[in-house]
């Protein structure tokens, strides 16, 4: 029965967050952890969830050849190596600090949800700093389970980067990310293949159906409302577990 609460409560998150046109692995994650699952395991199963999810958006933009790959190459090479080290630092890293970045990266998610205006606040655009981005939020991807694009997207958009051109990459080279890091815990974490299947069928299942109903009812900014408002409830309940 447990299974079938975990591939109920993926499937929901996963239509809310596609309606939102979001990866639902940063909500999946916590869920999971706070109905008993070892938080290691939770964040191997976001992972892949969010791998599962977005690949094939992330195909359709390399084929319809909207992605410019000069731009997006520092950031897929960047990721690809330290997504996976940030995956086996949370081996050393105490599970608790883990935890208190993770919640900080609930409220920060959050608030770029809520919040968030694609404007440039700098016109810092140095190829460079690509790859020094691309480092640094992949060590913090891969140590929290997440896929990074929350971060990374209003990052270089405040910089100045061009909306658009940071959405399809982005989009692009995090899938990728996620399943590297997701193969890095693979290797040290006791794998419930039973728990990763269901809620791998359940977020695909959520994915179709909210991207068929992402215009029905609710708009996109009022979806985003909503997840923003969930992720706000799951970090105060994560903070509560933490000082209980």
């Amino acid at each position: 029965m447990e299974y079938l609460l975990y591939f109920l409560v993926t499937l929901i998150l996963s239509t809310l967050f596609a309606m939102g046109g979001a990866g639902a692995g940063i909500a999946v994650i916590p869920v999971l952890h706070l109905l008993g699952i070892e938080f290691n395991l939770a964040k191997a199963v976001g992972l892949f969830v969010g791998f599962t999810t977005t690949f094939t958006s992330s195909i359709m933009n390399f084929r319809r050849k909207v992605l410019d790959v000069k731009f997006a190459l520092p950031l897929a090479l960047t990721l690809l190596v330290f997504a996976p080290i940030g995956a086996q630092l949370s081996r050393f890293v105490d599970e608790q600090i883990v935890k208190i970045l993770f919640i900080l990266f609930l409220f920060f998610s959050a608030t770029m949800m809520m919040f968030f205006k694609k404007e440039a606040k700098a016109h810092y655009q140095k190829p460079w700093i690509l790859a020094v981005l691309g480092i640094f939020v992949g060590l913090i991807a891969g140590l929290l389970g997440v896929g990074g694009g929350n971060m990374l997207l209003p990052i270089l958009v405040l910089l100045g980067f061009e909306p658009k051109k940071v959405a399809v990459a982005v989009s692009f080279v995090v899938p990728f990310s996620a399943f590297t890091s997701f193969l890095s815990y693979a290797s040290f974490v006791q794998m419930d293949w039973l728990l990763l299947g269901s809620c791998t069928l359940a977020a695909i299942i959520g994915g179709f159906i909210g991207n068929y109903a992402m215009h029905v009812k609710l708009t996109q900014r009022q979806t985003k409302s909503v997840i923003a408002v969930i992720l706000y409830i799951l970090a105060i309940r994560m903070t509560l577990t933490l000082i209980a």
